[in-house]
């Protein structure tokens, strides 16, 4: 096969979207490498799974002998991305923003290669702009354009307000484009349209423009929502390799194969032999067993996602949870079950009020933690072992 069509092969696993692929085909044929760009604002400490999707596939390009740009959106961190925002977001102080980067800064490395990474942060052009130079960088694009993104459109259509710095960011986020001189950049789903801008502001600072590949969004824990930390259903990459396991292990058998295809570095042909195994009735939690294992690995060592294989095993198939335990699925209107009434109709407890009780006097447990909140609401889209007492056991899935 061409050597061009081979990259476009590995490019193409899990991209949602390549525009425009043909420009990406006659980059990759001029044969020099690439500057491959991909912009992660410090809105929270620590990174998870979902950032990893894009991190991953920056890896896929440093493999094929591309420059990786990691860009850490200091100065846009501040403004704060509306992307499917349906109200503003709080702005962060400086101080917040710096920490954040500080530890993006050191857990890319367990994924990117230190020698072939270059970091940069956008505060460094930004900075040196100034009021001018934002207006002028504001003539580039008009209301209309941007009134065209869909949540900005769903806000405005509803009288939501929109701040007008709000509106910079896509600006902002473009002009990083110009300022890297980027041929490719990559984004989540939800970022196309400020992708697209940086596209369009590169043409008109003189540039070719940058190829756009977006990745889908990862769901997180309770499979509904894309992972995210402000919604607690999150697996961070610098969680013990206990917990990370744990977590995984958690996630419905559906979601596991998502997991697979965007988190996974195995190829396509072993995962879809995974897949025939369990139609062939293999036990999905074996599966399961495999991607928590790899991906624990990959954040901590082969040693202690063996250790955190045994930790589960000893925990909850070894005289913790009884071999014949009872398999249900249970519906979640609204996306979440309340405990009480999810015990009750799992058949662990003859009614809510016996649920309360049992909380209350420490006999419940989720995955062997112990529980003590009776307001506990669980998410739809995932999977867990409730014990009520020494004896009832049931794992439930909620969807």
């Amino acid at each position: 096969m061409d050597p061009v069509e081979d990259q476009l092969a590995e490019i193409r696993r899990g991209a949602e979207e390549i525009l425009v692929e043909e420009q990406l085909r006659e980059k990759l044929a001029a044969g020099r490498p690439l500057r491959i760009k991909a912009g992660f604002d410090p809105t929270a400490p620590d990174l998870h799974l979902g950032h990893t999707v894009l991190i991953n596939k920056l890896r896929q390009f440093q493999q094929l002998g591309h420059d990786v740009i990691f860009l850490i959106g200091d100065f846009t961190g501040m403004i704060g991305d509306p992307s499917g925002r349906n109200v503003t977001r709080p702005a962060l102080s400086e101080e917040d923003i710096a920490g954040n980067a500080r530890t993006y800064e050191k857990q890319i490395f367990r994924i990117l290669d230190p020698e072939l990474t270059r970091i940069e942060f956008n505060s460094r052009w930004m900075n040196e702009m100034g009021a001018a130079g934002i207006i002028r960088l504001a003539s580039r694009h008009t209301l209309a354009r941007m009134l065209e993104r869909d949540d900005f459109q769903k806000r405005y259509s509803t009288g939501k307000s929109i701040a007008i710095h709000e509106l910079l960011y896509p600006l902002v986020q473009g002009y990083d484009s110009v300022a890297l001189e980027a041929d490719v950049e990559l984004g989540g789903t939800d970022q196309k349209f400020n992708l697209l801008v940086g596209r369009q502001l590169q043409q008109a600072y003189g540039q070719a423009p940058q190829v756009v590949l977006t990745m889908p969004l990862l769901e997180g824990l309770d499979g509904v929502n894309k992972m995210s930390k402000s919604l607690g259903n999150y697996i961070a990459i610098d969680e013990p390799a206990a917990e990370m396991f744990g977590k995984l292990m958690s996630i419905s058998d559906d979601l596991m194969w998502r997991y697979f295809e965007l988190l996974s570095f195995r190829p396509v042909g072993e995962i879809e032999a995974l897949r025939r195994q369990v139609e062939e009735g293999a036990n999905p939690r074996d599966i399961k067993f495999e991607l928590a294992a790899e991906i624990v690995a990959r954040f901590h060592d082969s040693a202690a996602a063996v250790q955190a294989r045994e930790a589960f095993v000893r925990q909850f198939q070894k005289g913790a949870v009884p071999e014949d335990i009872a398999e249900i699925t249970l519906e979640a209107p609204g996306g979440q079950l309340g405990l009480g009434y999810l015990l009750k109709q799992a058949g662990l407890v003859s009614s809510t009020s016996e649920a309360m009780r049992m909380v209350k006097q420490g006999a419940v447990r989720i995955d062997g933690e112990r529980i003590a909140d009776r307001s506990l609401e669980m998410p739809a889209g995932a999977t867990h072992v409730y014990q009520v007492g020494k004896r009832r056991f049931a794992r439930v899935s909620l969807k």
